[in-house]
């Protein structure tokens, strides 16, 4: 029997993409980028790493995360000081940010439209967000309260708070959702919270400086960077352990595994004075390491859904790095605001 001409092109079709090592489905539509200094979100096209628009987003916005439905976009800021405290905080830098007073937000960025549909208000200074698998709830570190906040994505309210280790920062679930495990910037721990419970179950020793945490998709192991120690250190997460560290750069900042579980992307901000520009790739079955140049003050990475491409913020440079996972090499730059921060693709 003749085969269909349009099911025998798309069988080829697939069949050359999985031989490539691409998904068909797979490709990056869109990178978000926040720019703390600017208080916008740019918008990268991800097929061509051409900017396509800045949003507006309030003060100070520090991370960015696409729910995993591909729906929304959160960023977190500053959020709105009261009137009588607005101007004592005119012109306060970034390094001012632990003395606010006053709650910060996330909001939400229709990732269609690209633009805000939702402002939620939450503890205060918060820094990271993420989002559950069933993009349900987001979990919000607040560095100004050592909390972290459980927004319901439905209603759009906080729905719990939970009290963490000191000035928590990172944050990242476990990949069977139980778990959120909080980089306690000024603690040196990591706290494990449960989801179900909303209750800190743990802290984790780990050593100076945490900022960010991370796990590969199969759960057997986590990570978080020692910004004061240049270094990563591996935890067990069954028994909830340091099992080992790897030097990496200068003030190593976010990191993030590939899809494969075999490299951790680590990158080295370093300082304003001596930025780093650099980003680590551990090998995590030997723990060898491998830089790849990259802009001024690489600061956070995500790898695309795919595993072909990681996108690094620049903080000195306010710019993107594309890098080819692959060949180990920056493939395109592209500018964006100023202080670029947080960084997300959509699924």
């Amino acid at each position: 029997m003749k085969r269909p001409p349009f099911r025998w092109k798309r069988a080829v079709l697939l069949a050359c993409l999985a031989v490539s090592g691409v998904s068909a489905s797979a490709a990056d539509r869109k990178v978000y980028v926040a720019n703390e200094d600017a208080g916008t979100v740019s918008v990268i096209d991800g097929t061509t790493f051409k900017l396509t628009r800045h949003i507006a987003v309030g003060a100070g916005a520090h991370n960015v995360q696409v729910s995993p439905d591909g729906r929304l976009a959160w960023v977190t800021n500053n959020g709105k000081p009261p009137a009588a405290a607005s101007q004592a905080h005119a012109g306060m830098s970034t390094a001012d940010h632990g003395a606010m007073s006053y709650a910060g937000e996330v909001w939400a960025i229709d990732t269609r439209t690209d633009e805000v549909v939702a402002q939620v208000v939450v503890g205060k200074h918060p820094a990271h967000v993420v989002l559950s698998a069933d993009s349900r709830w987001a979990y919000v570190t607040n560095g100004g309260d050592n909390t972290l906040s459980v927004v319901d994505t439905a209603s759009r309210q906080v729905v719990a708070t939970v009290p963490t280790g000191e000035y928590p920062h990172g944050v990242r679930l476990s990949p069977d959702g139980k778990q959120a495990y909080v980089a306690n910037l000024k603690g040196g721990t990591v706290s494990v919270i449960d989801t179900d419970s909303r209750q800190e179950t743990g802290r984790i020793p780990v050593g100076k400086g945490p900022a960010q945490v991370g796990f590969t998709p199969d759960g057997r192991l986590a990570f978080v960077s020692l910004s004061q120690e240049g270094s990563v250190a591996v935890i067990d997460p069954a028994s909830r352990r340091v099992i080992r560290t790897v030097r990496v750069g200068d003030v190593p900042i976010q990191l993030h595994a590939t899809p494969d579980n075999r490299f951790l992307l680590v990158a080295n901000q370093g300082s304003r004075k001596a930025p780093g520009d650099t980003v680590s790739v551990i090998d995590l079955s030997t723990f060898s390491t491998q830089p790849i140049r990259v802009g001024r003050g690489a600061h956070g990475v995500v790898v695309g859904t795919d595993g072909r491409h990681a996108y690094v913020t620049n903080l000195y440079a306010n710019s993107v790095s594309v890098i080819d996972v692959q060949t180990r090499k920056s493939v395109a730059t592209v500018a964006v605001g100023a202080g670029p921060n947080g960084i997300s693709v959509t699924p």
